[in-house]
């Protein structure tokens, strides 16, 4: 099915161009992860239970690098179609692949999805395909044992790693072999 809306709207732009979604939560609630410390000590880490997040919505190229996020306060089938309305404006003469999870706010009825866009879902429980989720646990390595005291402190954090984010970057932590398979033909 994806393969004929392709083929029925390849025409309509002047290129093709594969990316992968996927949104992640950024919260003021502490990750934990592993410490290093001398052998026999307990590593000593922050925490604090602070409910309140923000999430970040983003899309990847593996092939060039291209990236495109945006942070939103909620994660649903509104914010899912503001973020493809957002991402269908960058480079309007592209058609846009994207690769998406499962998620029930993909599939909703309502969403309005835009012509240059056309979604993909992966398989079921399969997050190892997605290589959005290796660019989240970029992000997470550097958020985890870490105290934010408030949201606009995470949005800074999300701002500054973002920055660093670099094309080189993103093909380096995206590659994966089957992507760059025959299987991604038009």
């Amino acid at each position: 099915m994806c393969q004929q809306a392709v083929k029925e709207k390849r025409d309509s732009y002047k290129s093709i161009h594969l990316y992968f979604q996927d949104e992640s939560r950024f919260g003021m609630f502490t990750k934990n992860g592993r410490a290093l410390t001398v052998k026999g000590v307990k590593p000593i880490c922050p925490f604090q239970q602070v409910f309140k997040s923000t999430y970040l919505f983003g899309a990847f190229s593996p092939i060039t690098g291209d990236k495109f996020l945006l942070e939103y306060p909620n994660c649903n089938a509104d914010i899912f179609e503001l973020f493809l309305n957002e991402l269908s404006k960058e480079n309007p003469t592209e058609l846009k692949v994207m690769v998406v999870d499962n998620a029930a706010f993909h599939k909703a009825k309502k969403i309005k999805i835009p012509d240059n866009i056309v979604l993909i879902f992966q398989p079921p429980y399969s997050p190892e395909v997605n290589p959005a989720e290796q660019i989240w646990a970029w992000y997470k390595r550097a958020f985890t044992n870490r105290i934010y005291k408030s949201i606009p402190q995470i949005v800074d954090f999300i701002s500054n790693k973002s920055e660093n984010l670099t094309k080189e970057l993103v093909k380096s932590i995206t590659r994966q072999e089957y992507i760059f398979s025959n299987y991604w033909t038009f």
